[in-house]
């Protein structure tokens, strides 16, 4: 670190209009990745780079890309593959960011669940840098709509994620249809072997690079864990928002149901909270983060898969609702906070069945999250107490403070009523029927020795059980189970809650899924590809539900599939 700190974008070598773009953003001094991936990519190198999210790696392949674009050519000269269609987004708008002295240029996101109306005509008229997901860069290849004959530069972000989620043969596709002559930068947090044989094939001789970190989690979280019962959680939650002096906070939950549900309970008890979900419309999405980062919005209640790639730097808090299942998903989630060398709090809640799952977490970030003690009802009030007392002050320099003061002192003159019976009424009047302290609880809220049955974590449905869909991909594809979860889950908007038993064939799979999905979710996974194949997903038309005892689609109120990889199912196989 001592050796790049010292070094300016100004003597990287990259273009004047990219520097004042980034200085006009603010940005002076670059990070370790981006001090040693930046000249080696300006000369020409193959680079890879051995990074965890939230080091910089954007700017550590745009700029000095940036810094080499031909305006005149008006076939893609570049192409971003990214693992979801969120990192895409924050991609495709960080080159528009840093471009934005370099007038005519033109960056198009391609991923799932977008038209391919406003994609078609962006590439009629002609676009420089293309950033999408695999499945969507296929599908425009197979149409003969991309042409990626003058491609000069490949960035493959988050590779090891791609492949975790399946697209390994897609990028592998993707790549050899491109020209011998590219240069390839590809980013990933570890390098197995799968990365090692794309390296070696398409990016010989590359310059390695490697950031390196102690831990997977970041030094800058201050993270802690709460033991509360499933059905205290919500009062649990309310006393922690009213005495954490927090700015933006996200909070996670499971399910796109639990989302609005949550969201509508917090909105309900005075807070400033929404919810974004797989079903929430792109741009109803980007409105409510958009609100979050203008603070016209404190708190977002969100899936795992709507979250990827938000980066709004008011988040100060994280707070897990409900504990990820697996150890990925958790550092994906409190790198929402602390970014950039900002500090942060992570709070997850830990039920008595969830114990294993916080040792998870706790051995492999190599890391102890701190157990936290409820906030007592005195310590509400007395955060309460202090609140209103600080809005009296801040009330005492309103423009209206001499107007209400006449009025006062006409009223105590007019009805012989001293002035501080006077305020107190106004006080009760502004506080609309509420109270202002908490009371004690009949019982406190202690962490209950049995839960109801519906606390089990990924093994629940809110809005019923599963029906059987059949995906044209099976043992002879190499897939497994981890791979169609995390495909369908970020073509879908699913989360792992959504997904029940999966039955892996020789030449296709059944997947249980909701039985109550939206028929748009199912219209945007009909053109998912897992290992290069089209799925092709459709209800199962055999009737695999009678040896669970009823008939119908096949429906499973005990899931125990998880992609984090959990038991194996109790019930027995499909025929």
């Amino acid at each position: 670190m001592s050796e790049t700190e010292d070094i300016r974008f100004d003597d990287l070598g990259l273009d004047p209009k990219v520097l004042k773009a980034i200085k006009d953003v603010g940005y002076e001094s670059p990070s370790p990745i981006q001090a040693e991936a930046i000249p080696a990519l300006l000369t020409g190198r193959h680079v890879v780079g051995l990074a965890q999210t939230g080091t910089g790696k954007t700017a550590a392949f745009a700029l000095p890309i940036l810094s080499r674009i031909d305006l005149s050519q008006k076939t893609p000269q570049v192409l971003v593959l990214a693992p979801t269609r969120e990192l895409a987004l924050q991609v495709s708008e960080a080159f528009e960011k840093y471009a934005a002295q370099i007038k005519g240029l033109h960056v198009l996101p391609v991923y799932g669940g977008q038209g391919y109306g406003v994609q078609l005509s962006a590439l009629r008229r002609g676009v420089h840098v293309i950033v999408g997901t695999p499945g969507r860069v296929m599908d425009h290849l197979e149409k003969g709509t991309l042409d990626l004959s003058e491609l000069r530069f490949v960035v493959l972000d988050e590779a090891d994620e791609m492949l975790n989620m399946g697209f390994a043969e897609d990028v592998e596709q993707i790549l050899a249809g491109t020209p011998d002559d590219k240069q390839v930068a590809l980013f990933s947090a570890t390098m197995p072997a799968q990365i090692k044989r794309i390296v070696k094939r398409h990016a010989p001789d590359a310059t390695e690079i490697q950031v390196k970190s102690t831990s997977t989690t970041a030094a800058n979280v201050e993270q802690r864990f709460l033991k509360v019962g499933h059905p205290q959680k919500l009062d649990a939650l309310t006393r922690i928002l009213e005495v954490e002096n927090f700015d933006g906070m996200i909070i996670f939950v499971r399910t796109k149901h639990a989302t609005e549900e949550l969201a509508e309970r917090l909105r309900a008890r005075g807070f400033s909270a929404a919810a974004i979900n797989g079903d929430v419309a792109q741009v109803q999405r980007e409105r409510t983060v958009e609100q979050l980062r203008k603070s016209k919005l404190d708190i977002l209640v969100a899936t795992d898969v709507a979250a990827r790639g938000l980066d709004v730097p008011r988040i100060s808090h994280v707070i897990n609702h409900d504990i990820p299942t697996d150890t990925e998903s958790y550092v994906h989630r409190i790198g929402r906070t602390g970014r950039a060398g900002r500090s942060g709090v992570a709070i997850s809640f830990v039920t008595p069945r969830e114990n294993h799952l916080l040792r998870a977490i706790e051995k492999t970030n190599r890391t102890t999250l701190v157990e936290m003690r409820l906030p007592t009802v005195s310590d509400v009030n007395a955060f309460r107490v202090q609140k209103f007392t600080e809005a009296i002050g801040q009330a005492m320099d309103d423009s209206q403070h001499a107007l209400f003061r006449d009025l006062i002192e006409d009223y105590e003159r007019n009805n012989d009523v001293p002035a501080l019976d006077i305020a107190a009424a106004i006080a009760v009047l502004a506080q609309d029927g509420q109270p202002l302290l908490l009371e004690e609880m009949p019982e406190p809220l202690r962490t209950a020795p049995k839960e109801r049955s519906n606390d089990r974590g990924p093994r629940s449905r809110d809005r019923g059980g599963f029906a059987s869909y059949r995906i044209e991909v099976g043992k002879r594809h190499h897939v497994e189970p981890r791979q169609i979860v995390g495909a369908l889950a970020n073509e879908g908007g699913l989360s792992r809650e959504d997904f029940g038993k999966i039955d892996i064939k020789p030449a296709f799979s059944i997947v249980e899924l909701p039985v109550d999905l939206d028929p748009a979710v199912l219209d945007k996974l009909s053109g998912t590809r897992i290992s290069g194949v089209l799925i092709n997903i459709k209800p199962d038309k055999f009737d695999r539900g009678h040896k669970r005892g009823h008939s119908g689609p096949a429906q499973s109120p005990n899931k125990s599939f998880s992609s984090a990889g959990g038991k194996k199912p109790r019930h027995k196989k499909h025929p």
